[in-house]
């Protein structure tokens, strides 16, 4: 008589490396089986079948089964375990074959939906599920280890248990939603809630210790007929979902049925548990990402309402499989491999802790291998579609797109994988596919696979591995290179542990954010990321965009700035591939986010910005003066009203910026230059806008024959020497014919009130906010009075202001007001009105002042702002003494004391200010390259840390190494040691000049 009712393979079964330790776990299970110390070990009580089956084995301990038992238990002290626990189904086994045991095992947990009043009781429902899943785990890991099933009858078997406990608990829920109770009333086609088993678990291939992967959809309609409150149906099913995960996966006192994934629904991060099906619908025909389109080859309803869960399937097979083939669709579907893994060839495979699922030559390539080829074949020939991997290949080998050799070697290795794996889950009931990395665990497993010898097993693992890698690397041979060694996959909801060492690797810090957000981009959450196109080139641009913003300082606020950036984009296909076609252009984008913050968000705020950056003149050289003035005004005749005069006028400003900015990142234009082109640029503007205003005010309130308005600019503007981000010092003068006393229009106005709203109107033209931002930020402080004072202020005020009376030698003015006035010039408005304004403060500028007293008034003034602004960094360049300040006020000190004397020592640019007096002998030629030297050193670096955001915050220990070739590069620095050497050497002359001229440090009080 045979031993057993199933065959045992003798080559396959499990053998111990250490033969004594068989023999000791045989015993231990017939001394269980016997009911000795049943009470310690907590094991079924004794019976008779139990010592019928304890004798059998006894007696076979030297045959293929006590071989088999003694192997098996050894290897696995979970099933040693088990086998102790569930005597009564080793016994149906011993007895009757696996097959019986099974069917069984599979009745129990098909018989509770068939049985309303246990069913009601949700922990019998738990109870039963789980005594009948250890009773599958024991029959498939005997069949499995005995070679009694084959693969795909084990998988089934696992596969068949799964599906038998979510259809137990979906009528469970179903019944308490509905209120009809359990039974064939809440369950089955009809009732609205479907599974769809995804993954291993759809095509029936779940593996030993696998987490099923699910989603529940249902349909509103078919609930809310049978009584179901619609109000509360989202909350009702996502609770229900939640029961469904707690049947399935709470652990208790009797173990648990199946780890439970329901990652793979639509858009999880978002998404409740449970979905309709028209949601799910809409979601895969406009939003659905290239991997859920391989999943989907695998999707089968497998509890609840098939019906719906089929009609679902139809529905969106277009989806799934394209009945045309284009270039597109193939680009489309290797855009997942080379997601997958940027690589090819190359590398070792290791044996001591490889992943036998994701790992090189593992399971997960022969998978892509045939589903790939599913997706491109698939759609034009229906018998390509099988959801197993085995049946898919074999459909491909028959169909000829995979040579029979290629499809028998993996089949060969996927079987041979799977019941690795296998082995490695039944060791503790895990959920792992690691090879074990010590010697001792490894040998064990090599006799749990059947092995005599690990040598031999090492053998036949690296020949596995390697068979697969080489199919796999030929897989889209032509596909192009993406920029960069390393695993980059973002498909499905999990961190792919060497995508995140590949992201660490190029310098990120925080790769799982990283790769959680390009997840995000590849749900189509943001508008850029919508269509299918968008996201297929955003793929393709993956890659190399990483790359490129990893070589940028700061990687991850690089990152973040372009994630924002892709988050405000209106839409993603045609920008998408004005980089795929222009990969330069994704460079720049990448230094910018990295290196320009203020150029970042111009662009977040104006993508289109980037057509520009192609066109030849955009990064050779900055227009002048009369070119931009031609350029707006030819721009403005397109606008239509006042409101567009506002809009076009900021856009062309913020283009001229945005260019102004690139170019000094690029280092193609000089810190000089960008500042005279930026103060031009202003002065242009500021013309059409005041002209615009004029206009818009005069329709209600007419002007004032002879009179007009002008905007005298001080500061930078005054002196062309704006800077990124800098503000306007504006002062409005106007003047009008003395015998009008008011305006022509329909609402007359006298000319304080007028230009008052005048004024108020274009300052509110100037900085207000609109769609295309500000023009400038405006600070009119510097206006005669200051805040005290109008805004508006009339020519002859203006004039007496500053001049100097026999009781006055200065006029009301005080010194520091003078000091400013030395930066002014009238930049827009009529032209009489400019040119007399401009006389005005040349004559005022050009009186006679004490030496003495005016350099006391600046040094204390020093004093006060040094209290302010301490200018304790080296990098506060404005303020530190021996900074930008300083050369400023021995600048101003020096005009104002050459008072009386020629004319062109005045110059509201401080650089030719200082070349006129060294010129006119008030400034010796030693001082006069010493100020010079640390105006254009402060000048420069002032404009690189305006550049990249971070003036008077600037830490040269923790900045990014790419502000520091920046500023490098700005000040023409060999090194940032040499920078460093410059700025003290400059600071110290400035000081020395500043006491020279002045009498006392910088800062003294």
């Amino acid at each position: 008589m045979s031993e057993t009712p199933f065959p045992i393979d003798p080559d396959a079964i499990p053998r111990p490396s250490d033969p004594s330790m068989g023999a000791a776990a045989l015993d231990r299970l017939l001394e269980a089986l016997r009911g000795a110390s049943a009470g310690d070990r907590g094991t079924d009580k004794p019976t008779a079948s139990g010592e019928r089956i304890a004798a059998r084995l006894d007696a076979a301990r030297d045959g293929p089964l006590g071989t088999l038992f003694g192997g098996m238990l050894a290897a696995s002290p979970y099933l040693a375990q088990l086998a102790a626990r569930e005597g009564e189904t080793l016994a149906r086994v011993l007895d009757d074959g696996p097959d019986a045991a099974l069917a069984e095992a599979l009745s129990s947990a098909r018989s509770l939906i068939a049985t309303p009043d246990g069913f009601r009781d949700l922990k019998t429902v738990m109870r039963t599920l789980r005594t009948a899943k250890r009773h599958v785990a024991l029959i498939s890991a005997i069949a499995d280890c005995a070679g009694a099933w084959p693969l795909e009858r084990v998988t089934e078997a696992l596969s068949d248990m799964a599906d038998a406990a979510l259809d137990a608990a979906i009528a469970h829920v179903v019944g308490d939603l509905t209120g009809t109770g359990a039974g064939k009333a809440a369950t089955g086609d009809g009732c609205g809630v479907v599974v769809l088993g995804m993954g291993k678990l759809g095509a029936r291939e779940l593996n030993y210790s696998s987490d099923i992967d699910i989603m529940i959809f249902y349909d509103p309609d078919r609930l809310t007929a049978t009584g179901v409150d619609p109000d509360r149906l989202r909350q009702d099913m996502t609770r229900a979902a939640r029961t469904v995960m707690r049947v399935m996966d709470e652990r208790t006192a009797d173990g648990y049925v199946f780890r439970t994934d329901m990652r793979l629904r639509p858009d999880p991060s978002v998404t409740p548990l449970a979905i309709t099906v028209r949601a799910a619908e809409t979601y895969y025909e406009s939003l659905g990402q290239n991997w859920e389109r391989a999943a989907m080859i695998k999707a089968r309803p497998v509890a609840g309402d098939k019906a719906l869960g089929r009609e679902f399937l139809a529905h969106i097979r277009p989806f799934v499989w394209r009945k045309h083939l284009d270039f597109a669709a193939i680009d489309d579907i290797q855009s997942i491999k080379r997601q997958i893994n940027a690589y090819r060839g190359g590398g070792r495979i290791a044996i001591e802790g490889h992943d036998v699922k994701i790992g090189r030559g593992g399971i997960r390539e022969i998978e892509f291998f045939v589903q790939t080829q599913q997706l491109i074949w698939g759609g034009r020939d229906p018998e390509l579609r099988p959801r197993r991997t085995l049946d898919g290949l074999a459909a491909l080998a028959d169909a000829g797109h995979v040579a029979p050799d290629t499809a028998r070697e993996m089949a060969a290795c996927y079987r041979f994988l799977r019941t690795l794996e296998h082995r490695l889950q039944m060791t503790n009931d895990e959920q792992t596919q690691k090879l074990p990395e010590q010697t001792e665990k490894l040998a064990t497993l090599a006799g749990f696979m059947g092995f005599d010898g690990v040598g031999a097993f090492r053998t036949a693992v690296r020949r596995t591995f390697e068979t697969v890698e080489g199919h796999y690397a030929r897989l889209f041979e032509e596909a192009p290179e993406l920029g960069g060694d390393g695993a980059l996959s973002f498909t499905g909801t999990d961190d792919d542990p060497d995508t995140l060492k590949t992201l660490s690797d190029m310098g990120y810090r925080e790769p799982a954010r990283v790769a959680g957000r390009i997840r995000i981009w590849h749900h189509g959450r943001y508008r850029a990321s919508r269509s299918e196109r968008a996201r297929q080139i955003l793929t393709e641009l993956t890659p190399r965009l990483l790359k490129a913003l990893a070589d940028t300082a700061d990687p991850d606020e690089a990152f973040k700035r372009f994630d924002n950036f892709l988050e405000g984009l209106p839409a993603g296909v045609q920008l998408f591939s004005l980089f795929h076609a222009n990969p330069q252009l994704l460079d720049l984008v990448a230094e910018i986010m990295g290196t320009a913050p203020r150029l970042a968000e111009w662009l977040a705020r104006k993508p289109i910005l980037l057509d520009a950056v192609l066109t030849p003149e955009f990064l050779y050289g900055l227009e002048d003066h009369d070119a931009l003035r031609e350029d707006l005004h030819e721009t403005l005749a397109q606008a239509r009203d006042f409101e567009d005069v506002l809009v076009i006028t900021r856009r062309w400003a913020n283009d001229q910026k945005f260019k102004n900015g690139v170019q000094l990142l690029r280092g193609l234009a000089e810190p000089k230059t960008a500042a005279r082109h930026l103060s031009d640029m202003a002065e242009a503007a500021l013309a059409e806008i005041l002209a615009a205003v004029e206009g818009e005010f005069a329709e209600t309130h007419g002007r004032f024959p002879g009179g007009g308005l002008a905007i005298v600019a001080f500061g930078k503007l005054g002196g062309r020497e704006l800077m990124p981000r800098s503000d306007l010092d504006l002062v409005f003068v106007y003047d009008h014919a003395p015998e009008v006393s008011v305006s022509d229009g329909g609402k007359p106005l006298g000319p304080a009130v007028y230009y008052l709203r005048l004024c108020q109107r274009l300052v509110t033209a100037i900085a207000s906010e609109t769609g295309e931002g500000k023009l400038f930020e405006v600070d009119n402080r510097l206006r005669p009075d200051g805040k005290s004072g109008p805004l508006a202020t009339q020519f002859e005020t203006f004039r007496s202001y500053y001049r100097g009376t026999e009781d006055k030698p200065v006029g009301d003015a005080w010194t520091w007001e003078h000091m400013a006035l030395t930066r002014a010039r009238a930049v827009a408005g009529p032209a009489a009105l400019r040119e007399r304004i401009d006389a005005t403060i040349a004559a005022n500028l050009n009186q006679p002042r004490d030496p003495v007293t005016l350099a006391d008034d600046i040094v204390r003034m020093r004093a006060r702002i040094a209290r302010e602004f301490p200018g304790t960094s080296p990098w506060g360049v404005k303020y530190r003494p021996g900074g930008l300040v300083d050369v400023e006020f021995v600048t101003q000190f020096l005009q104002l004391s050459s008072g009386g004397g020629p004319r062109p020592v005045f110059s509201p640019n401080t650089g030719l200010a200082l070349d006129r007096l060294c010129e006119a002998g008030h400034l010796s030629e030693p001082a006069h390259a010493d100020l010079r030297a640390g105006l254009d050193l402060w000048r420069r670096l002032q404009i690189g840390l305006r550049l990249t955001a971070t003036e008077g915050g600037f830490d040269a220990a923790s900045a990014p190494e790419g502000q520091r070739r920046l500023l490098m590069r700005m000040a023409d620095a060999t090194d940032f040691e040499d920078l460093e050497t410059r700025m003290a050497d400059a600071a110290r002359a400035v000081s020395a000049r500043f006491v020279e001229y002045l009498g006392t440090a910088p800062h003294a009080s």
